[in-house]
């Protein structure tokens, strides 16, 4: 994995503490050639990874960048399901039109054979389902890590399926020849719990910052268990939601051990240019040090 990723969530009108500034994102990138101009600046400030949710844009987007010289250079790192968009599906649609619509007419097919009950029994098979459907929008990409939504992650999680974080985890290695990733607001619980079926030293997307954002137990459970290398982490949120200053979040995050990637989102060609800077500029100094 690459040391610096750059993520998705501005494009969308995501943000986590301001409705205002998220209607305001919403406006700047309601044209693809907005969202296509900022990755371009990513990729000129050395950004070799876009890690991206599976929203329905994303396949006007990804079809874009693999005819774009610049931007079909850059490795995808999907992250799926996209919730949202079921969730609008169903309000929609109904149940069923929502399924009709997102899954393929074998999963159909099941349905009117079993029933309902019948298929909710087979969770696994009902994932890989949703993972090659989810999956179409990036054909002929590289994307060598597919990542679980913390949405579902944190669900199996507290629900204690660690049958299917596995099969995901084999699933999207025999088929995709990717890298299984877990995005969660849980580090250690997560971690120990894919350790049970076997899963050493799995890569996962968690909220790591300065402020204890979003980090489940507490910045100091944390920064203990990061000390034990158990897993390949990817530090998000490192923002704390725009509640801190760049510079303040950034020497934090470098001064952890064994974060081997930063993940963040930004909206203007300054801005990338200045968090890369950063990222550059502490990791060299705690080299140093």
């Amino acid at each position: 994995m690459d040391r610096i990723l750059f993520g998705d969530n501005q494009f969308f009108g995501v943000n986590h503490v301001s409705d205002e500034k998220s209607r305001m994102m919403g406006i700047k990138f309601r044209h693809d050639s907005s969202i296509l101009k900022t990755l371009a600046y990513a990729n000129d400030s050395g950004i070799q990874t876009f890690m991206c949710t599976t929203h329905d844009r994303m396949i006007a987007i990804s079809k874009a960048m693999s005819l774009d010289p610049k931007l079909r250079s850059m490795g995808v790192f999907p992250c799926l399901p996209y919730a949202h968009k079921y969730a609008n599906a169903v309000t929609e649609l109904g149940v069923m039109g929502a399924v009709k619509e997102y899954l393929p007419g074998n999963f159909i097919s099941s349905i009117f054979k079993g029933g309902v009950a019948y298929v909710s029994k087979d969770y696994i098979a009902m994932m890989q389902l949703m993972v090659d459907a989810e999956l179409k929008m990036f054909r002929g990409m590289s994307t060598p890590v597919i990542f679980l939504q913390n949405v579902v992650t944190d669900l199996l999680l507290g629900l204690g399926m660690k049958d299917v974080l596995k099969a995901f985890h084999t699933y999207v290695s025999s088929k995709y020849n990717a890298e299984a990733g877990f995005i969660t607001m849980n580090l250690p619980k997560l971690t120990e719990m894919l350790a049970s079926v076997g899963i050493k030293h799995p890569i996962v997307c968690s909220s790591i910052n300065v402020d204890g954002f979003r980090m489940s137990g507490g910045k100091d459970v944390y920064e203990k268990y990061l000390l034990l290398g158990k897993s390949r982490n990817i530090a998000m949120q490192i923002f704390s939601g725009g509640g801190t200053s760049p510079e303040k979040a950034i020497r934090y995050v470098c001064s952890l051990p064994n974060v081997d990637s930063i993940l963040f989102g930004a909206s203007s060609k300054e801005n990338i240019k200045n968090t890369v800077s950063l990222i550059h500029h502490y990791d060299e100094s705690w080299i140093k040090s």
